[in-house]
């Protein structure tokens, strides 16, 4: 009876306080899941193709079909918004065009000295439209991000130079092998 009653104690514990997800090969941990009541809106951030989550108080980003966030350090990426994160060894190309205070700017409908209006897009619009808004230039001929009077900078926020360099970026980490796939929550 004594076996029993520790076990389920034991076993009591173990759900209610989860051991931390350690990657397999380098023993890096992954990031603690955020709860999410319902699939997360998203914002496009402004002269780029870059969606952040301003409703959770970390950083979680789309961008070309991946789900994105910093934690402790080090960059996670999925292809889900609330699980499968795998180690990603590199800072993200599109982070540079990040401003690091976006979600104030985001909170006070302001981008820079211009008013931003942006436009809460749904989980599941942004999963379904990405690759077409970003081909096709969506946010350049709509209103220009919500955000009157804004002009992006040059050539480097253009979604076809980003492609590019997303695309030799992933390159060179997958010959380094920075990829970390088989690392999932």
């Amino acid at each position: 009876m004594k076996r029993l009653l520790f076990g389920t104690i034991l076993l009591a514990l173990v759900l209610v306080f989860p051991i931390a997800t350690m990657a397999r090969a380098d023993r890096i941990p992954l990031p603690p899941r955020i709860a999410f009541s319902a699939p997360p809106v998203v914002v496009v951030i402004p002269g780029t193709y870059v969606y952040g989550v301003p409703d959770v108080d970390v950083d979680i980003f789309f961008y070309q079909g991946w789900w994105w966030r910093p934690w402790e350090g080090r960059w996670y990426r999925s292809q889900n918004y609330n699980s499968g994160w795998s180690h990603y060894r590199s800072v993200p190309s599109f982070y540079s065009e990040i401003p690091s205070g976006w979600r104030n700017n985001y909170r006070k409908h302001r981008w820079g000295v211009y008013r931003w209006d942006y436009q809460r897009i749904p989980h599941q619009q942004v999963q379904r439209n990405w690759s077409n808004w970003e081909r096709n230039r969506y946010w350049e001929k709509h209103n220009t991000w919500g955000v009157k009077g804004f002009k992006p900078r040059g050539q480097s926020q253009q979604p076809r130079d980003r492609d590019r360099d997303r695309r030799d970026q992933d390159r060179r980490d997958q010959d380094r092998g920075n990829d970390d796939r088989e690392h999932r929550r």
